[in-house]
């Protein structure tokens, strides 16, 4: 395989996003661990600066379990406005490149710059612009992942973490590969990859040994996924103009949750990857779905639809909770989930609604 025609993808990704422009606003915080979200005694952290990743602090990780691995960290309240600022600043830098960018989030997208609006043939070159004007017009760093599909870009993206590109060329491709570890796959979750690593698969081309019809029988259809993106294979296009009908945001657990504190710890960490995700919808979400999973897989769901939209992630914290509460769990729980739908897309529709519940 060559770069003659085929598709050149960029994943450009920010640097610890939250955490970097608190940094950058308020330079008292730079060099110094820095927690996005929660507070000393309670809550979810959202974002981490790279100074407090080295203590182990991560996002979606509770404040108290944070504050036991670094004594100094800092704790600073969103600003989700500020950040949307920024990344709309980032996005229109994309634009100049290419009108095929699809956000996946606030902090990261996807580039299809095969025919650049600039002319430039190397993606690579595009890439390192667009990281230099970032730097310039924004004080914060990108990673850049660049290469023929959107699995190994993304991929790519985090090798050189932070403040780095790195490049996976179709003639490179199949080694990189072969040489990753699963979990290091995107899309392939912890527990997917510790299923994998129980089958004797650790790498991509342990991966790569295992055929379709057993990949389809032990993983359903994400089976073919795995299949295809070991062998380099990924052929989903770059869609700039999707429109979601919900957002969601789940995660399940090693081991079985019974007690009510732990669920409600995990509701609001979950609350809090879907707030990010909701924000960058742009959208008024009327209707709030939890879904939770038994042991043995028996699953239910719970909605409440309100007459105004959500405007604030303690909002939704609040209501996510108050949804865990109104069920009775008679069995150990292994998988949570918080959905948002039923959005109302009218950007002229500026001020917020108090919720409330319809009956």
């Amino acid at each position: 395989m060559s770069w003659e025609n085929i598709r050149k993808i960029i994943h450009v990704d920010m640097d610890a996003f939250y955490a970097s422009v608190e940094q950058f606003d308020n330079p008292e915080l730079k060099g110094k661990p820095v927690a996005v979200g929660g507070s000393r005694e309670r809550g979810v952290v959202a974002a981490a600066s790279y100074e407090a990743r080295r203590f182990g602090v991560r996002s979606a990780m509770s404040s108290k379990v944070a504050k036991r691995k670094c004594e100094a960290l800092i704790f600073v309240k969103p600003r989700f406005a500020r950040y949307k600022e920024i990344s709309q600043q980032i996005r229109n830098i994309f634009l100049e490149y290419t009108d095929l960018v699809e956000p996946l989030s606030l902090d990261e997208a996807y580039l299809d710059v095969t025919f650049s609006k600039k002319g430039r043939p190397s993606a690579t070159l595009i890439a390192q612009e667009i990281r230099k004007r970032i730097l310039k017009d924004t004080g914060l760093t990108a990673s850049a992942g660049v290469s023929y599909n959107k699995f190994l870009a993304k991929v790519a993206s985090d090798v050189n973490k932070p403040n780095g590109i790195f490049v996976v060329t179709p003639e490179n491709a199949q080694n990189f590969i072969d040489e990753l570890e699963v979990r290091k796959f995107f899309g392939i979750g912890k527990v997917t990859a510790e299923k994998l690593n129980k089958m004797g698969i650790w790498f991509g081309r342990d991966l790569k040994q295992v055929e379709r019809f057993e990949l389809v029988r032990s993983f359903g259809k994400s089976g073919n996924y795995y299949y295809e993106i070991c062998r380099g294979v990924d052929n989903r296009p770059v869609e700039p103009l999707r429109e979601r009908k919900s957002v969601g945001a789940e995660q399940t657990f090693s081991a079985d949750l019974f007690q009510m504190e732990e669920l409600e710890s995990k509701t609001e960490e979950i609350a809090t990857v879907l707030w990010e995700r909701y924000e960058h919808t742009k959208a008024k979400a009327k209707t709030l779905t939890l879904k939770y999973k038994y042991a043995d897989f028996e699953q239910h769901t719970r909605s409440k639809t309100f007459l105004g939209w959500f405007t604030t992630h303690d909002e939704l914290v609040a209501e996510s909770n108050a949804l865990l509460h109104a069920e009775k769990f008679e069995k150990g729980i292994r998988l949570l989930g918080l959905t948002l739908s039923n959005f109302q897309h009218d950007e002229d529709r500026s001020e917020p609604v108090q919720l409330t519940i319809e009956f």
